[in-house]
């Protein structure tokens, strides 16, 4: 596992009972989870229920949340009353192809505009295309959608999309599906020191002591879908997740003792004839 650096908190201000602010909205759980590669919709159910999540993603390209009135519809299951649902562009390979997609899920959700924009580069590793990313996001914001951001590890370009008017970047701490966790924690930390938008981790996280990670970084959130479906135990795993965001949040801001390589004796031996 990497090393990780002592963190100072940042903002100074925040405290245990501070919200996630999403687009104006208040949100107490930091967990977003997706709904994608469960059995059924019974245990994608369960699982977010269990997971404490508030905010839930939707793949537009792979969900059926109206388009198909011959198939389950997951807002049955799922639905806006419940939760902020979050339409992504998973999928998605050009600039084109994502702007057409957000304008879907707004005529499928009745003028629904928070959206989380992924365009993808590589189908093998599934990392985001940051020329198409950028593309898209100055439609979309032109465009008047509250975008949440899929991109890579680069603080330069995440500052980027931040001034371009993205309210959340979300950077990824490993490729999607990985479940390595977090590979690069000082580019995650740099890009969290400059950001003045929530930072949420998005792809890499295999488990909960990597949840826990991203929160002791000082992230506002992790969003995460195959940790917990492909767990042997999906529901249990969101569980567990659960806890883990509130530690780590506990754990940021509560401040971390420094490292060192042993303790140092309380009554030092310096000066004596010992």
């Amino acid at each position: 596992m990497n090393a990780m650096p002592t963190l100072p908190l940042k903002r100074t201000e925040s405290n245990i009972d501070d919200p996630l602010m999403v687009a104006g909205a208040e949100y107490r759980s930091r967990l977003l989870v997706g709904t994608g590669k469960y059995k059924d919709l019974t245990e994608t159910k369960a699982a977010i229920e269990a997971s404490g999540a508030q905010i839930v993603t939707v793949a537009i390209r792979r969900t059926n949340i109206g388009q198909d009135p011959n198939k389950p519809n997951l807002l049955e299951f799922i639905t806006p009353q419940q939760y902020t649902i979050l339409p992504n562009t998973a999928g998605c390979y050009t600039a084109k192809e994502a702007v057409r997609t957000c304008r879907l899920a707004r005529e499928l959700l009745d003028g629904h505009k928070l959206i989380k924009l992924e365009v993808l580069g590589d189908e093998k590793t599934l990392f985001p295309d940051i020329t198409e990313t950028l593309k898209a996001t100055e439609e979309l914001v032109k465009d008047g959608f509250d975008i949440m951001v899929y991109t890579n590890d680069d603080p330069i370009i995440a500052k980027r999309l931040e001034d371009m008017g993205c309210i959340s970047v979300m950077p990824l701490a490993a490729p999607i599906g990985s479940g390595l966790g977090i590979r690069n924690p000082y580019n995650i930390l740099e890009i969290i020191e400059n950001a003045k938008v929530p930072i949420i981790v998005d792809a890499g996280v295999g488990t909960a002591s990597d949840a826990a990670i991203a929160m002791e970084l000082g992230c506002d959130g992790v969003l995460m879908n195959t940790a917990i479906a492909a767990a042997k135990h999906p529901i249990l795993m969101a569980s567990a997740m659960k806890k883990a965001i509130e530690a780590g949040r506990e754990a940021y801001l509560a401040g971390r003792m420094p490292r060192k390589r042993y303790a140092s004796a309380s009554s030092p031996l310096d000066g004596s004839f010992l």
